[in-house]
């Protein structure tokens, strides 16, 4: 375009500009973009070097593409200039519009900066428009402003040119022909970087979604085919807790199909007493130990642990429920716990569990009016010559171990009293003096008499023999809701609650008479006698002091008695 004589230009030169422009308009990526651009400079508008250095993110300017020159290209190619540097030569030489001519009479101060540049060779102007080979020309190219035009916009690069195939100084309309050159430039540099930016987006968005599925594939397989139950259950809202789906591990669990489950919440299958944890292990995730219903009614304890989590970013939340089978190690620990509490000969509750359940019983604070009986003012204890009949009020015989499931506040173990607000209903004891209906807990201390003389005679197998039938025999005497513990070595001791003194004297009187019957052990027939000493709980005494009462009253009763009748054995 250049070699012709302004303003006549060829209407083939317009046609390369015009083909140059939509060259760079139509390249398939962003490289092949700045490259056409710097091919198109030299192809159309009459340069033989053009280069295209484009703006970085961190600000600096790396040199994109160069046409024209091989040996510049390689020599150049991929450096970087500071934006400092740069900034400093679009603000020196002349404004010619956007462009900017700094003439060798100015820029060898560049010279030693760090933008990449080339030397060109060639003789001095001869006169005053010929290009000198140390001119410099900037095209800034900037990106199209708010309103879709002008040169508000972010600068986008800069194209850098050289050597004019004419020799001269660009007139008016190559000047012109450049600037609008450089806006098209930076339009279809802008277009090819948010085509490249949507590429990469889509290319992240297409392998987002392959690890999605491929996540979700994998959750499905894992929540499939886990060796423990899983479930999925709406969290919040009216259908808290209703379970969406299930495992196969989770149904064989349960005993119950897929189908049925979705029917149910956590909350309809877990046993009454631990619908308060399984409430509060849903609230906001966590773990659990609790018992769920099977199909067939019985229950099973499981291991309930809950994670909350999203379906989306900002979707529906829900409870993933790992559910683990825990059976085994509940009975395993329950064997431990009933091993720590019960005697392993007779399976009665040992000496530590009769204190506890004694202890739980009482408080420090001694109810007004109630004052401690007195072993030395108590009447000796009637020696028992026949069984009475019994006493319809202690109901069929039942199992030996008859705990009290008594509520104690929590926090209030060793505390010295109870305040107007607690639950705890004071223990106490029926008046020492006569029998007025009165009603307390009675502590019936039960020693064997004659039973060293068996396990001498006849070894330590007939004396345990002895001793299980006995505590057969007690545990059978008494009510529901009664303990009969084995305090060591021949000593048992009964807990009966809601008695009256003349009803906790029957009570040792059927129970003395069941004791001595014959017994069977090692193949002989076997007798032993029993004392009673009758002891009555209230607040204000410990454990301790309850089994000391009730033992020296069974001693008082036994010195009452002569030997012959103690012995029955």
């Amino acid at each position: 375009m250049e070699t012709e004589s302004e303003p006549y230009v060829r209407l083939a030169s317009l046609r390369q500009l015009h083909q140059a422009m939509a060259d760079m308009n139509t390249a398939r990526s962003l490289a092949d973009t700045l490259q056409t651009v710097a091919d198109g400079v030299v192809g159309a508008l009459g340069y033989e070097l053009a280069c295209v250095n484009l703006v970085r993110p961190d600000g600096d300017l790396v040199v994109a593409a160069l046409a024209g020159n091989s040996a510049a290209e390689a020599l150049i190619t991929g450096r970087t200039g500071s934006r400092e540097s740069w900034d400093r030569r679009l603000h020196m030489g002349e404004r010619w519009g956007d462009l900017v001519f700094i003439p060798h009479t100015e820029g060898w101060v560049l010279d030693d900066d760090d933008v990449p540049q080339w030397y060109t060779d060639g003789p001095a102007p001869r006169f005053e428009d010929e290009w000198h080979p140390s001119d410099r020309l900037f095209a800034p190219m900037y990106a199209p402003g708010p309103q879709g035009g002008g040169t508000s916009g972010e600068l986008v690069g800069v194209l850098s040119v050289d050597r004019p195939r004419n020799g001269r100084r660009p007139g008016a309309w190559g000047r012109e022909a450049l600037q609008m050159y450089a806006f098209q430039a930076a339009i279809a540099i802008s277009n090819a970087r948010l085509r490249a930016n949507m590429q990469r987006a889509l290319v992240r968005l297409e392998r987002d979604q392959q690890a999605l599925r491929a996540s979700e594939e994998s959750f499905r397989q894992a929540f499939e085919y886990a060796p423990s139950g899983m479930a999925i259950a709406e969290m919040g809202g009216d259908q808290h807790g209703r379970i969406l789906r299930t495992n196969d591990a989770l149904c064989r669990l349960l005993g119950r199909p897929a189908s049925a489950m979705r029917r149910y919440s956590f909350s309809d299958l877990v046993h009454p007493e631990d619908i308060g944890t399984l409430l509060r292990t849903s609230a906001e995730g966590g773990r659990a130990e609790l018992r769920l219903c099977r199909r067939d009614g019985t229950y099973v304890w499981v291991s309930l642990r809950n994670s909350v989590v999203a379906d989306a970013a900002d979707g529906p939340r829900f409870l993933l429920t790992h559910v683990e089978d825990i059976e085994e190690r509940k009975r395993r620990e329950l064997q431990l716990a009933h091993r720590a509490s019960h005697d392993s000969l007779t399976g009665l509750p040992n000496s530590a569990e009769l204190r506890a359940r004694l202890s739980a019983r009482l408080c420090r604070q001694q109810p007004q009016g109630v004052l401690p009986a007195s072993v030395d003012s108590m009447e000796p204890f009637e020696s028992f010559d026949s069984a009475d009949s019994f006493d319809a009020a202690y109901g069929p015989p039942a199992v030996f171990d008859r705990g009290y499931d008594f509520d104690f506040p929590p926090g209030t173990e060793g505390r010295g009293g109870y305040d107007g607000y607690d639950h705890h209903v004071h223990t106490v004891a029926p008046a020492a003096e006569f029998d007025d209906g009165a009603k307390g807990l009675a502590v019936l201390f039960c020693d064997l008499d004659g039973f060293k003389s068996i396990n001498d005679r006849f070894g330590h197998n007939a004396g345990d023999a002895v001793l299980i039938e006995v505590a057969r025999r007690l545990g059978n005497g008494v009510r529901d809701g009664d303990t009969v513990a084995r305090l060591g070595g021949d000593e048992f001791v009964i807990l009966a609650d809601g008695l009256g003194r003349a009803d906790a004297q029957d009570l040792a009187v059927r129970l003395r008479n069941e004791i001595i019957q014959p017994i069977r052990a090692e193949g002989r027939a076997v007798r032993v006698g029993a004392s009673f000493g009758i002891g009555w709980a209230h607040c204000g005494m410990t454990a301790d002091e309850v089994l000391k009462s009730a033992d020296e009253r069974m001693y008082v009763e036994k010195r009452s008695r002569p030997k012959q009748h103690r012995r029955a054995g």
